[in-house]
């Protein structure tokens, strides 16, 4: 009857351990998911960003295989810029 009170008080101290442990543990995991969440929302304005660049460049390159040899002008920022299409059909 001695061994099984001896294991019962050694699972019982090794379950308050654990229980102590994931105490002190919160606050690093807490600060991990809150990171992680900003990481992922960060991540994916960048890639938002990126697919309407993508997009608005290929609108150009589309103007500029469309126009035949012709001199288009673009507009960037207020500056202009020419672009020769070097493909004719």
């Amino acid at each position: 009857m001695e061994s099984v009170e001896k294991e019962c008080g050694a699972l019982g101290g090794l379950f308050q351990a654990i229980v102590n442990d994931m105490k002190s543990s919160y606050p690093v995991w807490e600060d991990f998911s809150a990171k992680a969440t900003k990481l992922h929302s960060q991540l994916r304005t960048t890639i938002l960003a990126a697919v309407a660049f993508l997009d608005a460049f290929q609108k150009v390159a589309d103007m500029a295989t469309s126009s035949r040899g012709e001199h288009m002008p673009i507009r960037v920022m207020g500056h202009t810029f020419g672009i020769m299409n070097v493909y004719t059909n």
